[in-house]
């Protein structure tokens, strides 16, 4: 079957997930956190991920704006950071996440060609409202999907069967995009056509699903839509 919608994960795919602390570092007076900022910024998306699988296999969600928090903390005093303003303007410019300079074009592309568009993500819906509108491509997007709606993290099942649910498609209709090589995997072994967007250069994750496309940005989505 033909591509029919294509579904992006949110953070770290199309919203770059270091941007609040890539900001604050440049802030007057925050020289003690641009030489860790780095290190809080990885900190604080992996603590992010791993409070969503515990979560999961613990059956005690809660929302993302909670394990965000709760990540932000560990990273922080991982950092020895003791700074309540600091965490607080992290926190902010959480909902103002950048985008990657390649995805307002790319999104209107896939519009322009026809293709339904969509986030489906583990991010909280107003988290994720702040972040579309921030970045300017609420136009471009048919709908947000937030976990939120079924009560548990990816990669259950549940979550990439919105998908579906939402636009009527079956799985091999859909094109599904990520940054996190677990996540393309996942979607794959629920059926999507899954490309993992590889930024960083990592290894492969030894799962029983393999993404079948690997790519280093989004420009390309559009034409690999196209041609599936």
């Amino acid at each position: 079957m033909p591509i029919t919608a294509c579904v992006f994960d949110a953070y770290g795919t199309l919203f770059d997930v270091a941007a609040a602390a890539r900001e604050a570092a440049t802030e007057p007076g925050r020289e003690a956190f641009a030489a860790v900022w780095q290190k809080v910024a990885g900190d604080w998306r992996l603590k992010q991920l791993q409070y969503t699988w515990l979560r999961a296999v613990a059956d005690a969600h809660t929302d993302f704006w909670q394990v965000t928090q709760d990540g932000l903390d560990w990273a922080l005093e991982a950092s020895a950071l003791d700074d309540p303003e600091l965490r607080e303007l992290l926190l902010a410019l959480y909902f103002e996440l950048s985008a990657y300079p390649e995805v307002p074009a790319m999104l209107a592309a896939l519009k322009q060609a026809g293709f339904a568009t969509a986030i489906l993500s583990n991010g909280e819906p107003k988290m994720l409202q702040g972040a579309v509108d921030s970045a300017g491509v609420a136009a471009l997007l048919d709908d947000v999907l937030s976990v939120q709606d079924v009560g548990v993290f990816k990669p259950h099942i549940s979550v990439y069967q919105m998908v579906n649910d939402r636009f009527g498609t079956t799985s091999d209709q859909v094109l599904f995009v990520s940054s996190n090589g677990w996540d393309a995997a996942h979607a794959a072994g629920f059926g999507f056509h899954s490309v993992w967007v590889n930024r960083a250069g990592e290894p492969m994750d030894r799962l029983p699903w393999k993404p079948a496309r690997v790519l280093c940005d989004l420009t390309t989505i559009p034409e690999i839509a196209k041609a599936n």
